[in-house]
């Protein structure tokens, strides 16, 4: 019966990894193409036959809003358009099979800095729990805030984890062959010692024919050792397969903990400073590490889903050997959402289609949890990267251990190390299998908090490595990062779009010169080919989450402003731990310039609508395009601002 379970659960495919484009990519494409050659048409006309010259000011910065979309667009096309579905046979699964001895060492990193140690206390408890050998997993909570509750706590699930069933078996296994092998070196010594005696003995009758025996020996085989030096050999041999063991015993913790010095005016580099400092000190040792937040509860078979890939069998040597994958990244996943997600957490858009699509490119994003990648790569480019900063800088020789192998240039390290590992010719892989759980933020200030970072530290690393002009990236790699940088550039187009309808209302300016039939022939074509062409890519989505996207990529446009300009300006920018527990309160403030927006579009088109009901207003077609233009963004922007007020127990 347990047999037959076992063969259900094995995968229907040949070989240990399979890949294939997602589901409706071919109609996917045919859409994409008629889009952009839509937009395209839309555009000309745009340009040569609409625009309003003698209200320019407004005109030309709504054609250039319209371009800038148009080529967000042609850069998430491409971006979409080799989208890879894999699948991969478990580590114990595999075909054929991968001696347990031979399975790589883990180490998994669970960073912290000011969260509670309960909380960090369910994410070490269930990577403690993954179903791997106990001898090579070890699980280390990086507290950058050196907090004596996450120690004491640390110290507890250390003392537990060695009296656990696993740990005592290993234990046990380890006792016994030690015992065997100092069993084994006693009875080799009593035999060195009884040839040592019989060498000794000086009986006239034997001593002819021993001599004659070694003669003979050293004749037939010049090179080969005495019975006494084999002996010796065989001795120091088992002497040192001893001393592994009594390693080996006194290294069953599994459960560590690593808080780094902090000397007062050095760089500490955050979060990237904390894996670094772990990964340099000598205190981790595994050929791969995985990377939790602090809130991350990692699945029973997360390593058994994700280290396979890492692997290739060379059907010549008849062995496992390392590829050249450097991390394979897994989806982010929260148990805290509410029905609703008031806040946009959840990404399936981005954690499906659009990682998909990245790995098809060999470009997909590590996102700083819920990945494992391989320690080989991270010290190499790290390296790399390391000794090109200190020939620019000598003075920086004393943060080695902290820049060494994450990068510590961008308060985004996870993006900035992926783009780094992929120019020195790492390989990338996007597993599409929730293997880990964690909490989302569940108000809106700490979610614009969290947003502004991202936002700030992707045009960090655009500033600093343009991925561009980066070597060793491809031509798609480089689209792929710089897509990514230059949607946030996004919120000034969206300011213009939000704009526009309110010069109308109250001034009468129209950037469009024929909002009447000739608008809408080319417009509305456009609008419904890229709306098909969405839903193509996004099918299994919910329709609710793909507005809740958009509505977040519209009502967010003060923030990504704001990156901007802080950025290039050169602002001190730090990075902000988000909190992992609700913070309470109103956060109207944090949203005014979406809800002064919102305001005025409300008012705009009241005064308006009095006016045409005046007979002041010459066209009134022009009137209901702007209203319809403006009750679309007034149900975009309505997102932010009703997250602004929200709180669980608004909740049905």
């Amino acid at each position: 019966m347990t047999a037959a379970i076992a063969l259900e659960g094995l995968p229907t495919f040949l070989g240990n990894t399979r890949s294939q484009l997602k589901k409706r990519t071919l109609l996917f494409r045919y859409l994409a193409i008629i889009n952009l050659i839509l937009g395209g048409w839309y555009l000309t006309w745009r340009m040569t036959q609409s625009v309003n010259w003698e209200a320019w000011w407004i005109s030309l910065p709504l054609l250039m809003a319209e371009i800038y979309g148009y080529v967000g667009g042609l850069l998430f096309i491409v971006g979409l358009w080799r989208p890879l579905v894999r699948q991969v046979r478990s580590l114990s699964q595999l075909m054929p099979a991968m001696p347990r001895p031979h399975w790589p060492t883990v180490d998994v990193f669970i960073t912290c800095y000011n969260e509670p140690a309960d909380l960090v206390e369910k994410t070490v408890r269930a990577a403690l729990a993954m179903d791997y050998p106990a001898d090579k997993l070890r699980v280390y909570i990086l507290d950058d805030g050196n907090a004596p509750t996450m120690r004491a706590m640390a110290e507890q699930l250390c003392l537990e984890d060695l009296q656990s069933p696993d740990l005592q078996c290993l234990s046990q296994s380890l006792q016994t062959e030690r015992q065997r092998l100092v069993q084994k070196q006693d009875e080799l010594k009593a035999a060195q010692l009884d040839l040592h005696q019989l060498d000794n003995r000086t009986a006239p009758p034997l001593e002819p024919y021993r001599r004659l025996i070694q003669r003979v020996t050293t004749l037939l085989n010049p090179a080969q050792q005495s019975v006494e030096q084999q002996l010796s050999t065989a001795i120091n041999q088992i002497k040192e397969s001893i001393h592994h063991q009594e390693l080996a015993l006194t290294d069953l913790a599994r459960c560590r903990y690593i808080a780094r010095p902090k000397p007062a005016g050095r760089p500490h580099h955050a979060k990237a400073g904390n894996i670094n400092y772990a990964m340099f000190s000598g205190q981790t040792t595994g050929e791969f590490i995985l990377t939790l937040d602090a809130d991350h509860i990692p699945k029973p078979q997360f390593l058994q889903r994700v280290l396979p890939y890492f692997f290739d069998y060379n059907l010549r040597k008849g062995r496992y050997e390392a590829n050249a994958v450097a991390f394979v990244q897994t989806p982010q996943s929260f148990y805290n959402l509410p029905h609703d997600d008031p806040f946009s957490h959840r990404a399936q858009l981005f954690y499906g289609p659009i990682q998909q699509g990245k790995d098809g490119l060999n470009s997909a994003f590590y996102t700083g949890t819920n990945a494992v990648l391989r320690r080989e790569a991270l010290v190499t480019t790290g390296l790399q990267n390391f000794s090109q900063a200190f020939e620019q800088d000598s003075d920086r020789l004393s943060e080695f251990e902290l820049i060494g192998g994450f990068s510590s240039c961008s308060i985004t390290e996870d993006m900035n190390t992926a783009m780094r590992l992929h120019a020195t010719g790492w390989r990338s892989v996007y597993h599409d299998e929730i293997l880990a759980v964690g909490l989302a933020p569940d108000d809106l200030s700490s979610t614009l908090k969290q947003r502004l970072r991202w936002a700030q530290g992707t045009l960090q690393v655009l500033q600093t490595e343009n991925p561009l002009t980066k070597p060793g990236l491809s031509f798609w790699q480089r689209l792929q990062y710089f897509q990514t940088m230059y949607s946030y550039f996004a919120g000034f187009a969206t300011l213009v779009f939000l704009v526009c309808p309110l010069v109308y209302f109250f001034s009468g300016v129209i950037p469009v010169e024929a909002f009447g039939p000739a608008f809408g022939l080319h417009f509305l074509p456009v609008y419904i080919v890229n709306r098909l062409t969405f839903i193509a890519i996004a099918w299994g989505i919910s329709a609710a989450e793909i507005w809740r996207s958009e509505q977040y990529g519209v009502a967010l446009f003060p923030l990504f402003i704001q990156s901007v300009w802080s950025v290039f300006l050169k602002r001190p920018l730090t990075f902000q731990v988000t909190p992992k527990q609700r913070q309470s309160g109103v956060y109207l403030k944090l949203v005014w310039p979406q809800l002064t927006l919102f305001c005025l579009l409300i008012l705009g088109i009241l005064w308006a609508g009095i006016q045409l009901a005046l007979g002041n207003l010459n066209n009134p077609s022009t009137y209901w395009v702007n209203v319809g233009w403006s009750l679309y963004s007034l149900c975009l922007l309505w997102a932010v601002i009703r997250a602004s007020v929200w709180s669980p127990s608004t909740l049905s």
